[in-house]
């Protein structure tokens, strides 16, 4: 906990003092170091300051400084003989002894690297967690948290997004700064790819201006081995004052060297840790020295975030960092300094500073490197240029993937319905079960129509979903999505989109909602919001159990094609929609197409099993939770109230023929057998039909149908459709439960052919409506974070008002040309 939760009269033991520059020199001058006891002896007025008592004396700190100390209070904490009175300091090992397995033992670590080089892929392995992994940038769009345990030490770990730097151009590269100033890791993780170093040792040069523990994962240095390379990581660890690790992340090797590496730099017993200064030159240095000087001055800006990071940062004209210094007292001395120091710099380079100083680090890295690594001719390269050759063709190329995705979705349709037809079979008999053996009831109604009609309509499909996942796993991990986005760019530059664009559209094509996330690697606010607003036109696997129901009853002759028609569809109206917006709402300067294409790589089947599981466990969650919820009310919905005013006595109709089924089997008289037998069929389907007409479904139903009906739906799709607000697997439960006409049969799709609404040219109509219309809450909640609820309210309003619409031109055309 820290120093600033504790109240007054609190005794607490020091475990850690946080901080940079003068702030910690002064602190720490005052006796609060590790291993020290502490005492709340009263708040200000106000609340801030607060006094303390320690090493016998009184001393204020506001509550943001005393946010900097970490402490254990002293009933929580202490399993030895400690006494309070103590003002000596204590070793670590005492410390431990006297403290416990409490705080002193957590170590929150932070993963940070470029994309592509198995940030997350090492993460996963750390942690045990089951995190999207691709390999391309995006991946990670949010900071992801896990726990692990090795020795004493309990691991806080953060997945941060994979940024090329820390100057804000991009969200990701926000985000990760900010979580690191704000939040204040124990130790950076730097994950750096084995076979790309000068790239990847920028982002480190710039953790080491952050002064900040950092340990490098030197990651897949099993690549590094095999193309015969030779690098002395000790020897360039000691140059940049950081310990490095070889790690191989998709296999786990080096985990524990990792941890034990990362628990010596936590205890400060690691001999290679020092904070080093890259040296910028003579001109930069003076003024980086200048603006310290300077910046200085105000205590609290230093307090958080090193004056010399801050100060490089300012020299870069870094937009965050002008702000951040902006509510200083000494703004404008600061601001004055930086406008100085930034025209010395280029009048005596004849450069921007920006380019000054990333010229000068990768001169750092060159000549460290020079020292430590010696490379061989890359074979892998020569691979995938030779791949690339062939998938990259500017003839080529577009063939190549459309057909990846025609396969794609022939694969989910097709090999999904053996499987899918199996957990059908294992639906209807549990429904066969609770019909034969459940004495009559509510309880019973709602056991067989509503979980097993709607939870099983919808579960049946998780095939399918499985397969789709795989498809997109593989072209992920090998590195193919990205030259997607390449060969694509072109055409995304001619709809107004930017090639980075593809990514996160491709993603929709899995869930809207990561996908939207991932707009954040785009750098211009109107590219982004540009793709939010079309990505839900991009048919997400919760979409997909609709298709597959009404395709598999109306169109199973052409099912694959019809398939792809949907995903097509939907990407020809975001074209559409995009050229519209990009003239009337986003008329911007275009940002240029920077886009790393990694190399292939073998993908890892733990890794693709592992995402295929990640989704298969989301889907059953949504099964146990929001669509079971929804089957229940809408069951409940359409089962009350039960006494409703029918048309005719159906009861006593279908007494009487049961009376002459009795009879005609006297009489063995086989045709007025079946003809009877019908006719008590068709009077208990009209008696359920007009139940649910008059129940509160019903109701409900009828008073949206008038909207709907233009469309050519009746007052059930209508409903299915309004349930599929909160999740669009639910419209499949909603029609499992509405449609739910023959106890004996769970099969959906005969259902809706047997319906006297549905025909071809409807259900067609329907599965449009659905693909462009109102996408579910959890979009709409995430584009309110993403853009704000502007844009969520706007992307709700313009996708149901054009769904309805092109519904209405391609049900009137087809209705005259059928």
């Amino acid at each position: 906990m820290k120093l600033s939760d504790l109240k007054d009269s609190d005794k607490a033991v020091i475990v850690k003092v946080l901080g940079y520059g003068a702030f910690r020199k002064r602190i720490t001058e005052m006796g609060f170091v590790k291993g020290q006891t502490v005492t709340v002896v009263k708040n200000a007025p106000l609340k801030d300051p607060v006094e303390y008592s320690i090493m016998g004396y009184d001393i204020s700190l506001r509550r943001s400084e005393a946010a900097l100390i970490e402490v254990v209070k002293l009933e929580e904490g202490v399993t030895g003989d400690f006494s309070p009175e103590f003002h000596g300091v204590f070793s670590d090992d005492e410390l431990k002894q006297t403290l416990g397995d409490k705080s002193q033992k957590k170590i929150h670590v932070a993963f940070v690297g470029n994309p592509n080089c198995g940030k997350t892929t090492l993460y996963n392995m750390a942690s045990g967690s089951t995190e999207h992994v691709g390999n391309y940038s995006g991946v990670t769009v949010d900071a992801k948290q896990s726990s692990a345990t090795f020795g004493d030490y309990k691991f806080e770990l953060v997945d941060l997004p994979g940024t090329y730097s820390l100057t804000a151009y991009s969200q990701e590269e926000r985000y990760v700064r900010q979580y690191i100033v704000d939040n204040k890791p124990d130790i950076v993780i730097n994950v750096v790819d084995a076979s790309n170093l000068e790239r990847n040792l920028y982002l480190t040069t710039q953790l080491i201006d952050m002064d900040i523990k950092v340990v490098i994962a030197l990651n897949m240095y099993d690549e590094l081995e095999a193309k015969g390379a030779i690098l002395d990581y000790k020897k360039l660890g000691a140059m940049l004052g950081v310990p490095i690790i070889p790690t191989v992340g998709s296999k786990g090797k080096g985990l524990d060297k990792l941890f034990t590496k990362l628990i010596d730099v936590y205890e400060d017993r690691d001999p290679v840790v020092r904070h080093i200064h890259i040296n910028y030159g003579a001109v930069v240095e003076d003024s980086i020295k200048r603006m310290r000087e300077i910046i200085s001055k105000d205590s609290n800006i230093v307090t958080h975030v090193s004056s010399r990071f801050l100060a490089v940062k300012l020299l870069e004209r870094c937009r965050d960092a002008s702000e951040y210094i902006s509510t200083s007292d000494f703004a404008e001395d600061i601001q004055g300094a930086q406008g100085t120091e930034c025209a010395y710099i280029e009048d005596s380079y004849k450069e921007n500073t920006e380019t000054v100083i990333t010229d000068a680090k990768y001169g750092f890295i060159t000549g460290a490197l020079k020292e430590t690594y010696r490379a061989v001719a890359s074979t892998r390269r020569k691979s995938t240029d030779m791949i690339d050759a062939f998938i990259t063709h500017k003839f080529w190329g577009i063939p190549i993937f459309l057909f990846f995705m025609f396969v794609t979705f022939y694969a989910t349709f097709t090999f999904g319905q053996y499987p899918q037809a199996w957990i059908e079979s294992g639906v209807a008999w549990i429904g066969s079960m609770l019909s034969n053996y459940m004495p009559a009831g509510p309880l019973k109604d709602l056991l067989i129509d509503g979980v097993v009609g709607g939870v099983g309509g919808v579960i049946v499909f998780l095939p399918n979903i499985l397969i789709l996942f795989l498809f997109i796993s593989f072209m992920e991990d090998t590195g193919y999505m990205a030259r997607a986005a390449f060969i694509t760019d072109r055409v995304m530059h001619k709809i107004g989109l930017h090639g980075k664009s593809f990514i996160p559209l491709v993603m929709g094509f899995g869930c809207n909602v990561p996908a939207i996330m991932a707009t954040r690697t785009l750098e211009n606010r109107n590219d982004r919001l540009l793709t939010i607003l079309i990505n839900p036109f991009m048919s997400c696997s919760a979409r997909l159990p609709i298709y597959i129901v009404i395709i598999g009853a109306f169109f199973s002759t052409n099912a694959a094609l019809v398939l792809f028609s949907m995903y097509g569809i939907g990407i020809f109206l975001a074209v559409i929609i995009a050229r519209l917006f990009k003239k009337v709402l986003f008329k911007s300067k275009e940002a240029p197409f920077v886009m790393e294409l990694p190399p292939y790589r073998v993908p890892v089947l733990k890794v693709i099993i592992s995402h295929m599981w990640s989704k298969a466990s989301q889907y059953l969650k949504k099964m146990g939770g929001i669509i079971l919820v929804a089957s229940v009310i809408i069951w409940a919905l359409g089962y009350f109230p039960k006494d409703v005013d029918y048309s005719k006595d159906y009861d006593t109709l279908i007494e009487d023929a049961n009376q002459d089924i009795v009879q005609a089997k006297i009489d063995n008289n086989v045709s007025l057998i079946d003809m009877k037998n019908k006719e008590v069929l068709d009077y208990n389907l009209a008696k359920q039909e007009e139940h649910q007409m008059n129940s509160y479904i019903g109701r409900i139903g009828q008073f949206i149908s008038p909207v709907m009906k233009p469309l050519g739906f009746d007052w059930k799709m209508s409903v299915s459709l309004l349930s599929g607000i909160v999740a669009k697997e639910v419209i499949v439960s909603t029609m499992g439960v509405l449609y739910q006409v023959d106890e004996g049969s769970y099969d959906l799709e005969s259902r809706l052919r047997d319906s006297n609404v549905f025909n071809s040219l409807i259900a067609f109509v329907f599965m449009l409506f659905i693909l462009i219309y109102f996408p579910c809450i959890a979009v709409i909640v995430t584009v309110a974070k993403e853009a704000g609820w502007k844009w969520s309210a706007f992307l709700a309003v313009y996708t149901t008002v054009l769904a309805w619409g092109i519904c209405f031109v391609v049900y009137n055309i087809g209705v005259l040309l059928l």
